[in-house]
């Protein structure tokens, strides 16, 4: 109990019940090795990524009225993208809270994005459940909604390939071409080397698990060869 006691001050609040805070830290493995708990945290998941949507989208459309909706839509996105949820979810100390199996701990479940993000939205829902919607609401503004001033101001939610297409094009009135170097690894473990072109030249390269990951590499690389040229 002395780590809810310690998340509940990290996170600014008490819990009326405690089974709802305790339940959104329960990954699905930890169900595997603990045969008496038969609730984990993925419906409250469900419920807070639904609850934190509504209270970022009414935010955005009263605080930007002359905004449009795809402006909108991709600041939602960036500020309640995995990454950006996961990294709050550190500050909070969320993964040392976490009820997980052995298998999943020891294979650094604790400090997976993906995993910490997942459980931030949980607690939204456990917080709606506990204290509803306007707890949530003040929740999220303490500790996700000042994100969106960095966010607006450096553009950070357009994301790189989109950026240095926007670079290339106002520049020297050509798009980027990507193209794969080299792919190793099996199947289920690849790891891709790709390079961004402008007018046959390499200016920039990424190495990722995916094509895709590994163009945003690249495309970063060459965002920062392009803005020493200019």
């Amino acid at each position: 109990m002395k780590k809810i006691k310690k998340l509940e001050d990290n996170l600014g609040i008490v819990f009326k019940n405690k089974e709802h805070l305790i339940n959104a830290l329960t990954h699905r493995s930890y169900l595997n090795e603990h045969k008496d708990i038969k609730i984990h945290n993925e419906r409250l998941e469900f419920l807070g990524d639904a609850v934190l949507e509504l209270i970022v989208s009414d935010y955005l459309f009263n605080k930007f009225p002359d905004r449009p909706e795809g402006d909108l839509t991709s600041f939602r996105s960036a500020l309640v993208k995995t990454e950006s949820l996961a990294d709050t979810a550190k500050k909070l100390g969320v993964g040392e809270s976490l009820l997980l199996s052995r298998g999943e701990e020891d294979t650094g479940g604790r400090t997976k994005d993906y995993l910490l993000a997942n459980t931030f939205e949980a607690i939204i829902g456990a917080i709606y459940i506990d204290q509803g919607y306007e707890k949530c609401k003040e929740f999220v503004y303490t500790h996700l909604i000042p994100k969106l001033n960095d966010i607006i101001k450096n553009r950070s939610d357009i994301d790189n390939k989109t950026r240095i297409q926007e670079i290339t094009q106002a520049k020297y009135k050509v798009t980027p071409v990507y193209e794969v170097i080299n792919e190793e690894g099996p199947d289920h473990n690849k790891k891709f080397t790709i390079v961004v072109k402008i007018n046959d030249k390499v200016i920039g390269k990424g190495v990722g698990k995916s094509k895709q990951k590994a163009q945003e590499k690249a495309a970063l690389s060459g965002i920062e060869y392009l803005e020493k040229k200019i």
